[in-house]
């Protein structure tokens, strides 16, 4: 009989039933845990970064220290080469990519070997390194590599596998006090991390299994370095994703040198100002250089003299950018104080604020670039300058009196521009003024007060471009840049400005005059020497740069050597062509008119002038009126005296003279440059009437409407009456209201000991033509 077979469906016995029970539940509270695992901050909270600054083109300039002592600059994994990535990924984990955290292959391997007494290389993956690296985990004993391993799996649960990947590039450790990638990149083959080539990558990706004994650079520890290097090499020869370089095992990671400590100086004025980790400064590494080259070269030349530190920086006028900032001639030589920032120091500027006064009395219509000045003695109350020479030119032009620097014609017009206006132009431009307006005076026209390098460039940058009193750019902008206020009227017109830079181009021609010869006309540029021979200045601007220089000794030690003309303004211009930088072409704005002019004069020419030259002018702004200079007279060819009118009588000829008012032609003589008076006038003649009608004297000295605040003392307690008298004066005569005050000749002034109160003042010359104004008088 045939049997059906019998089919056992008995349950599995207590023990397999109670394994699978507890298999599943530790699956259960594993997975359970796993879930619930905090997320950890990726990386450790004591160890810090370095701060680095940048220049505008990403080059290293200064790296600083973290807290702990350690070389550690942050880097996102999109910054790190390529090789360096697959180089390390071949070297350390290959699956990094399809394991969770761990290994188990690589586990059970290690285990065994160790069992058997064998090395069987590492099991741990680069998760795992990560969180020994991150946890500060000793990993030696079984129960840290679990920890070890327990806190791979919270990585894993809570990071991509690109974040864990960055992570061990920035906490790696690369020999000495290098840790990360970016670091590394840097300290040991002086470029940024994506910048590693394949070679570098290699030798840069066995450090970190030994770093205490594979640190470049380090003699004792090249062979194994090399040896380490050459495996990576043959192994990634037989790796079809990345083939190896022949050379790559004969590769010497040679470090370039220490830490980079470029720009010092500007390093650390930013370091300052900034809590930023990285900092892109505005900083134009290769135009540094030729900076701090060309200044080591001066300075070779000038130390025979005594002059052995100097300054400089360079501005792109229209963003106000500093492309070069040099603090010192060197920052490592004691001797000089070389780690002082000479460019934050305040300083006398000397004839260097000059130009600002011409710009103002230009805006207000004193002067045109072609006016007549007199450079001759002067007194203002207690203040009586001098030119830096000692002499005097007479009347001069105002381009010649800026692009010269004569002192007298800038205090002169600093005097006329009104009570605190310069003053209050310099406020306005940023220059921090400690004192009221009257503490500095009209010295301040020639520097009497202290300014910093970079407020002088800031200055020059609003000259240069859109006059706006806008501070220097020391770094980049972050994307969220706030939006910029509302900007304040300009410090001086566009005209001005054109102006300004126009005449102080001027000046080109002046290079072999003062012991140079390398100039450059596209420059416009001004020097300034303190009193006392302390500070040597030139500033030059060149299309849209603006370069400083400054030239003296941090101690404020004077040096005779130290004029600005003879040792800055060489510097200037040598560094100004070590840099080749491009020229823009000035572009006149359309306030501006330029027109025919009598050279002598710089008065619309009329017809008897016979020199003409052409001239800016600012329409309804400028003061220019007819030529009163060039007459033509009738001359007696017998006697050789002018007459009235022709009448007829034989030998009457006409010739052209030049009339100068009294007081100029006084200043001609002592200047050295007499000027040919005209022919007399025969006896008898009505000079009036007949031959020179001439204009009314005018008042240069009281101003009208002043206030005039007057000491007790005998040395400040007069006023000088000073007027211009027309050709043919000999004689000034002055009262107060009815009261004769005294007369003087034109070219003279008269010493007036002024009482208290409101006074109404005339001067009256010999033909009975006369001027009054009013002031007020305080004591």
């Amino acid at each position: 009989m045939h049997r059906e077979p019998s089919i056992n469906l008995k349950r599995p016995g207590p023990r397999w039933s109670r394994g699978l029970k507890l298999a599943g539940a530790a699956v259960v509270i594993f997975l359970l845990a796993w879930s619930g695992l905090p997320r950890p901050p990726m990386y450790p909270p004591d160890g810090g970064w370095s701060r680095v600054v940048r220049d505008r083109q990403g080059i290293l300039l200064h790296i600083a220290a973290a807290a702990d002592g350690r070389y550690r600059v942050w880097t996102p994994l999109a910054g790190v080469s390529p090789h360096w990535v697959q180089a390390t990924l071949h070297k350390e984990d290959r699956w990094f990519r399809r394991h969770p955290g761990v290994n188990p292959f690589a586990l059970l391997r290690a285990t065994g070997g160790a069992l058997r007494g064998n090395s069987a290389g590492g099991a741990s993956t680069l998760t795992m390194q990560v969180a020994r690296l991150r946890w500060h985990l000793e990993t030696r004993s079984v129960a840290g590599k679990l920890v070890q391993i327990a806190r791979a799996l919270q990585l894993e649960r809570h990071y991509s596998k690109d974040e864990i990947l960055e992570a061990y590039f920035n906490l790696a450790p690369f020999g000495g006090n290098v840790e990360g990638a970016g670091a590394a990149a840097w300290l040991w083959c002086g470029c940024d991390a994506m910048q590693i080539s394949q070679r570098e990558a290699i030798a840069l990706s066995v450090i970190p299994q030994s770093p205490a004994t594979r640190q470049p650079g380090h003699p004792p520890d090249a062979p194994r370095l090399a040896a380490a290097q050459g495996r990576l090499a043959a192994m990634l020869e037989a790796w079809a994703d990345l083939r190896g370089d022949p050379l790559a095992a004969q590769f010497t990671l040679t470090p370039p040198g220490p830490p980079p400590h470029e720009a010092p100086q500007l390093c650390r004025r930013l370091l300052q100002a900034s809590a930023a980790q990285d900092i892109t400064s505005t900083l134009d590494l290769a135009m540094q250089q030729q900076i701090e080259r060309g200044i080591s070269a001066h300075i070779q030349l000038t130390r025979d003299e005594g002059i052995v530190n100097a300054c400089a920086m360079l501005v792109h006028a229209p963003s106000r950018e500093v492309l070069a900032y040099v603090g010192s001639a060197d920052y490592a030589d004691r001797s000089i104080c070389g780690m002082v920032d000479g460019l934050r120091a305040r300083r006398s500027p000397g004839s260097a604020l000059k130009p600002f006064v011409y710009g103002l009395a230009l805006d207000q219509g004193l002067i045109h670039p072609r006016s007549l000045l007199n450079d001759a003695p002067m007194g203002f109350n207690d203040y009586n300058p001098e030119n830096f020479e000692g002499e005097f030119l007479g009347p001069i032009h105002a381009n010649d009196a800026l692009v010269r620097s004569r002192n007298i014609p800038a205090v002169a017009l600093a005097n006329r521009l009104g009570e605190g206006a310069f003053y209050r132009f310099l406020q306005s431009g940023g220059v921090h003024l400690p004192q009221p307006a009257g503490y500095y005076g009209l010295a301040l026209a020639l520097g009497g007060c202290g300014i910093a390098p970079v407020q002088l460039a800031a200055l020059y940058c609003g000259l240069a471009d859109d006059g706006l009193p806008r501070p220097l750019v020391f770094a980049r902008s972050g994307p969220q840049a706030a939006a910029a206020p509302l900007a304040p009227p300009p410090l001086l017109s566009a005209a001005a400005r054109f102006l300004v830079m126009d005449m102080l181009r001027g000046g080109a021609d002046l290079g072999p005059e003062y012991g140079f010869a390398r100039t450059d006309p596209r420059v416009a540029w001004k020097t300034g020497t303190s009193h006392g021979f302390r500070d040597a200045w030139a500033v030059g601007v060149r299309g849209d740069y603006v370069l400083l220089v400054w030239l003296g000794n941090f101690s404020g030690r004077g040096n005779n050597a130290l004029v600005a003309r003879r040792c800055a303004a060489p510097l200037l211009f040598d560094l100004f062509t070590r840099l080749q930088l491009p020229d823009r072409p000035s572009t006149p704005p359309p306030t501006l008119r330029q027109i025919d002019l009598c050279a002598i004069s710089g008065e619309l020419p009329g017809p008897w002038c016979t020199q003409a030259t052409v001239g800016w002018f600012i329409p309804g702004v400028s003061p220019i009126g007819l030529c009163q200079l060039h007459r033509s007279i009738l001359v007696d060819g017998h006697t050789g005296k002018r007459v009235a009118r022709d009448d007829g009588r034989p030998g009457l000829r006409h010739e052209v003279h030049e009339f100068w008012p009294p007081d100029q032609l006084e200043l001609f003589r002592k200047a050295g440059l007499p000027r040919r008076s005209p022919p007399e006038p025969e006896t008898g003649t009505d000079t009036l009437l007949g031959l020179d009608p001439g204009q009314a004297p005018v008042i240069t000295a009281p101003l009208q409407g002043r206030t005039y605040q007057l000491d007790d003392a005998p040395a400040g307690s007069a006023i000088p009456l000073q007027a211009r008298a027309t050709s043919g004066v000999h004689r000034l005569y002055w009262f107060d209201g009815e009261a004769f005050l005294g007369s003087c000749a034109p070219a003279d002034c008269l010493s007036w000991p002024a009482p208290p109160g409101d006074h109404h003042l005339r001067v009256l010359d010999d033909h009975g033509r006369s001027c009054d104004t009013t002031i007020r008088v305080r004591r």
